[in-house]
């Protein structure tokens, strides 16, 4: 769905993100039954505005509102915390993993039990 956001073409943006959400339906369902873990994110948002409120226009940049994280798997303390930023991706696969985190990444995972 990115490049179609920034098309502006709001029919196209509801087929991409329905083309989106079956295609994710399958994945989870794939690694559900093998006991996995699936991390869902994005860097930015577009779809929820397709067009400029003030002009009418077409609306193709990003937009910074929140963009939600999404774990799927069967890890106990799988609660997330809130307030996180773009930074914490990395740290929190790496949490998920069970590897350290280098001193050079700024972030923190996102796991609520997490340091």
């Amino acid at each position: 769905p990115d490049m179609v956001g920034h098309s502006g073409d709001l029919q196209a943006a509801i087929l991409a993100a329905q083309a989106v959400d079956v295609a994710l339906g399958e994945i989870e369902a794939a690694v559900r039954a093998r006991h996995g873990a699936l991390v869902i994110t994005a860097d930015h948002g577009n779809l929820e505005m397709m067009r400029d409120p003030a002009t009418g226009q077409a609306h193709t940049a990003h937009t910074v509102g929140p963009v939600p994280l999404v774990y799927v798997g069967t890890r106990a303390d799988a609660r997330l915390r809130g307030g996180g930023a773009l930074r914490d991706v990395a740290p929190t696969l790496l949490d998920l993993l069970g590897l350290p985190q280098p001193p050079q990444m700024s972030g923190r995972s996102l796991f609520a039990s997490a340091g």
